[in-house]
């Protein structure tokens, strides 16, 4: 089995003007999304908004530079992930189609290993 990471990208704002129905139905997508995968899903998590990011860059002299807000502006935003674990790439886009991203898409990205 190999590792994958499903990056789900938003845009925050529907969820800034999403309804209690509407979280209410995201929230219940995920929880049976997690059931149902329960035996692939290694890991995952929900970020807080952007609007709460910390970029760190390096001045190229040993030292950081530290500012508020993401590292980007983009319309979708990295919202949260799930690492899962799958035969080949085709079960783990299989697998993300299942994740609910009612306002954007889904990356899928096989994890790097190092021998």
């Amino acid at each position: 089995m190999s590792q994958y990471l499903i990056l789900i990208y938003e845009d925050e704002s529907g969820y800034a003007n999403a309804s209690q129905d509407v979280w209410k139905e995201i929230l219940e997508g995920h929880n049976a999304f997690g059931e149902k995968n329960a035996d692939a899903i290694a890991g995952g998590n929900a970020l807080q908004p952007t609007s709460t990011a910390t970029t760190l860059r390096s001045d190229g002299a040993g030292g950081f530079s530290v500012t508020d807000g993401p590292f980007v502006e983009t319309k979708e935003a990295l919202g949260g992930y799930y690492l899962i674990e799958a035969a080949d790439l085709d079960e783990a886009i299989s697998i993300a189609k299942q994740v609910p991203a009612r306002f954007g898409g889904l990356e899928v990205r096989p994890i790097m290993v190092f021998s």
